[in-house]
């Protein structure tokens, strides 16, 4: 770029000429206030299974008018499904970027009077089936006024701004090919909970500590601790005590005195903690507990075993147990299945606030989890405080109505115009450390995730609005030298060096592409020196902070993903690459693997091992990068890909046996941003699967990721997998190379925390389970006498104590809704869990009755039934006739 004469540009450039806006804000304010805002789907079934007919409709019960004809109102609507219509009713419906829309009128635009309607008609890309597809705080704005959010919308509450789901054309996606969904109804509901239907007693429930151990001998007799008794310890563990020490009290109100084992403690009642590292022949987080009358011993093959079996200890203790705790005398033996077991959580895209991050941590420990990846970078936002680069988060970690995106970025995802609206917000980096701290304490490594090189339009536009502000200054240093006449010689003398030091984009790439997401400009240029610039600083800040923190950067995920199909083939820059001789890039298909190789390289320097998405890792569908191109003993990849009919559900397989470590986290079971059954009044997306709920990611068997293959994405049961695929599908040659699992949340459509930690929890619990414990019935044959014994130990814990711990320590939770049938006047119901009370209503929900036993109702009646956990905490209200 010619930053001389961009700098001239600056200074010459005419005054822009102020419009005068139609409609003044008093207008614009009341316009917003008082007119109803409302989306439809009109059709799914408009164009086979690529495309819908919705509609919105405005009421204006205001007193403000639109005029006929041109004018400069516009009225911005975020929808992730990208419209296509581009004319309606004298309107143009543009895409601006993102799910942002715009709708602005024409000459042909013939107005809308106060009192009057408008319906906009339009078609839209794939489906909508759920109420959450859509987002709030669609906004208003004429000329430089502010803008004003449509008042209805500006809620949580999509029934505000939502029109029902009715018809079979708004509850099914399509119908060629014919959606086969089974969606959820009392009934259905009913039928799938009695299925499995063993009994469990609630002493069989108690004892059930999830995850399950390897090996527990429960003995006669239990073990009441309180306040009388004393742990003695060895000195190591100190950290873990005090771990321990804090929940006894805060969660049960047992206050204990701890002292170090070379102190003579007498004849107390002890927990006794040491540590073996011969235990288990060495094995990593091994542990053994034993529970007596008056000892319990603990010992682990390091601190992480210890802990662990201080977590089963609370894991036994009732629910609402204050002063004292009632434990089974019990032998136990256990150690983890698998050495990686994560979770996955996006707060890129929408901020949940700080308290949600450590509400993580803590209950992740609690089952025995010890993988935090967050995903703190997307195009939608920054979430991390950075030293020297504070445009990451002073725009990069806000989104509101800036179209040249200086002050914050596009407003994306039903934040609106505002930066108090929805999403926004990062960690401070003394929060962060303070997090680490956190972490360590509880065994929990965290693995941040800097996305590149697609999305990566919240770094791209920061580091863009930093280029732009130093900029400015040169231009200030400029103007001041004008008037004593030696601006071209200070001109010349501007070093424009740190303004583009860490710049992700080519001022002058004419590249031309649109992601899944639908951006037109998320792709960091990976050409550019500065872009490797930029990783390093950002590497290098982290570093610090896990360094002041007491902790090693072990991981640093790199994205790779989705990077949009046409990245990059504009750019001089990279044309400048492909030009240079020998050095392996020759044109665009190699600049994939070239970044890759490069950011690998610089984080093998820094001692730490890079991990990818799986498709950030492959030149096509079949074939990896080669694995000995990269200098890292570990390089991880997270294999999502299991849509089974795509065929690539083998790649967990195929990168395993490449030499690359695998992280099974696959979107059928594993994906906690999909709906936990099949119907619009539940939040998530369904591109995976329709729905997961706690049950299926239970069933999920990690060691043959084949017997997962159940149906397509139309439903369609799967019978002969390979089949479907089309070519042989390769067997794991190395097993050694499958490192574990971990769930996923990721948040388009969650934007508060109560929503967020109601998605994971409490289907978490069944990754932790499968992660730490591989069941008897797992296998090519399921034996699913033992499975459905499995789930109705694990579902009935669940019910009877998990739910109740995880609400007092403030997690919203996703309670299921009620299954009921009424035969023969009799009132049926049941629950996902066992032990979960159920209420029903017979006058429409003005009053609630506890249900214990079926009743007999009225013909003709109809019955609302929820679950309640607590006086706080009740599922959706469901009703059967």
């Amino acid at each position: 770029m010619d930053f001389k004469r961009s700098i001239l540009a600056a200074i010459l450039v005419a005054s822009p000429v102020v419009a005068h806006a139609t409609l003044t804000q008093s207008q614009v304010n009341h316009f917003a206030k008082d007119t109803e805002l409302l989306f439809s789907v009109e059709d799914n079934f408009r164009n086979k299974d690529a495309g819908f007919l919705g509609q919105i409709t405005l009421n204006n019960r205001s007193d403000v008018a639109l005029p006929a004809g041109e004018s400069d109102w516009q009225l911005y609507i975020h929808s992730v499904r990208k419209i296509s219509t581009e004319h309606v009713a004298g309107l143009n419906i543009e895409h601006v970027n993102g799910d942002l829309h715009r709708i602005v009128p024409t000459s042909s635009f013939k107005g809308l009077a106060a009192g009057e309607s408008l319906e906009l008609p339009f078609d839209a890309q794939v489906w909508v089936v759920a109420y959450s597809d859509f987002m709030p705080r669609a906004f208003f704005v004429s000329g430089k006024n502010k803008p004003a959010v449509f008042a209805n919308t500006d809620t949580e509450d999509f029934k505000q701004f939502v029109m029902p789901f009715t018809r079979d054309n708004q509850l099914y996606r399509y119908n060629e090919p014919k959606d086969l969904s089974v969606l959820a109804t009392p009934k259905v509901r009913f039928e799938r909970n009695n299925a499995d239907n063993v009994a469990v007693s609630k002493e069989e429930a108690l004892k059930r500590i999830i995850p399950k151990p390897r090996k527990v001998d429960f003995n006669r007799g239990t073990t009441t601790i309180n306040n009388d008794w004393q742990i003695s310890y060895q000195g190591q563990l100190k950290h873990e005590v005090m771990v321990f020490m804090q929940d006894l009290q805060d969660d049960y109100g047992i206050s204990l005195k701890a002292q170090p084992d070379h102190i003579n403690l007498g004849k107390e009642k002890l927990i006794r903690l040491k540590v073996d590292p011969a235990l288990n022949a060495g094995k990593a987080e091994s542990y053994t507990l034993e529970i007596d009358d008056e000892v319990i011993n603990i010992v682990g093959s390091d601190n992480a075993g210890v802990f662990y079996a201080m977590q089963s200890v609370l894991n036994l203790m009732p629910a609402a147990t204050q002063g004292s705790a009632s434990l089974p005398q019990l032998e136990l033996e256990d150690s983890p299945r698998y050495g990686w077991r994560g979770m996955h959580y996006d707060n890129g895209r929408n901020f949940h606030g700080k308290e949600a991050m450590f509400k993580l941590v803590e209950q992740m420990a609690r089952y025995k989890m010890n993988k935090l990846h967050w995903h703190f970078s997307e195009d939608e936002g920054w979430r991390l405080e950075i030293p020297g680069l504070p445009e990451l988060t002073e725009v990069g970690g806000y989104r509101c109505f800036d179209l040249e995106e200086r002050t914050c970025l596009l407003t994306q995802l039903g934040t609106g115009p505002f930066k108090t609206g929805s999403g926004n917000g990062y960690l401070k980096r003394e929060e962060f450390v303070e997090l680490l701290k956190y972490a360590k304490d509880r065994h929990i490594q965290i693995i941040p995730e800097v996305e590149g090189p697609g999305h990566a339009r919240a770094s791209i536009k920061a580091m863009e609005a930093r280029y732009h502000n130093m900029l400015e200054q040169a231009e200030k240093a400029a103007k001041n030298n004008i008037k004593t006449g030696s601006a071209k010689q200070e001109i010349q003398q501007v070093d424009m060096g740190p303004a583009t030091q860490y710049l992700l984009t080519d001022p002058k790439d004419t590249s031309v592409y649109m992601t899944v997401q639908n951006y037109k400009d998320n792709s960091m240029n990976v050409c550019m020196d500065s872009t490797y610039a930029f990783l390093d600083k950002v590497t290098y800040e982290l570093q610090q902070m896990y360094r002041e923190a007491g902790v090693q950067l072990k991981n640093l995920h790199i994205g790779g993903d989705e990077v949009g199909a046409g990245s990059w083939i504009g750019s001089p820059v990279c044309q400048a690459l492909f030009a240079e001789p020998s050095n392996g890039v020759s044109g665009p298909a190699d600049l994939k693997p070239y970044f890759t190789q490069r950011v690998a390289t610089l984080l093998e320097k820094r001692g730490i091992s890079p991990g990818i998405w799986e498709d950030g890792i492959m030149y096509d569908r079949e074939n990896s990068f080669k694995r000995d191109e990269f200098p890292n003993k570990t390089f991880t990849v997270n294999t999502w890909d299991n849509i089974w009919e795509w065929g690539v559900a083998d790649r967990a397989y195929r990168l395993a046996n490449a030499g690359y470590q695998v992280v099974l986290s696959h979107g059928t079971h594993l994906y906690f941003d999909h709906p936990y059954e099949a119907s619009p009044e539940e939040r998530g997306y369904y591109w995976a699967t329709r729905y997961t709920d706690t049950k299926k990611t239970f069933n999920y068997m990690p060691d043959d990721v084949y017997a997962n293959a159940d149906y397509t994405r139309t439903r369609e049961p799967i019978v002969n997998l390979e089949a479907l695929v089309g070519r042989p599908l390769p067997k794991l040659e190395k097993p050694e190379n499958i490192l574990g699992m971990q769930g996923q949340v990721w948040s388009e459509t969650i934007r508060t925390e109560d929503q967020v930690l109601a998605m994971i929890f409490p289907r978490i619990l069944s990754v932790a389970e499968r992660a730490w414990h591989k069941a008897e019935w797992e296998g090519e044959n399921v034996d699913t006498k033992k499975q459905a014994k499995d789930w109705a130990e694990f579902s009935s814990a669940v019910g009877l104590k998990e739910l109740e711990k995880l609400a007092q320590d403030g997690i919203n939770l996703h309670l299921p809704v009620p299954g009921a049938v009424i035969e023969n006047g009799t009132l049926k119901a049941n629950t996902a869990f066992n032990y979960l009370s159920i209420e029903y209503s017979l006058d429409n929900g003005k009053n609630w009755q506890l249900y214990t036993d079926p009743i007999s109702v009225e013909n003709g009646a109809n019955v609302a039934l929820r679950s309640r956990l607590n006086s706080q905490q009740t599922s959706r209200i469901t009703y059967v006739n």
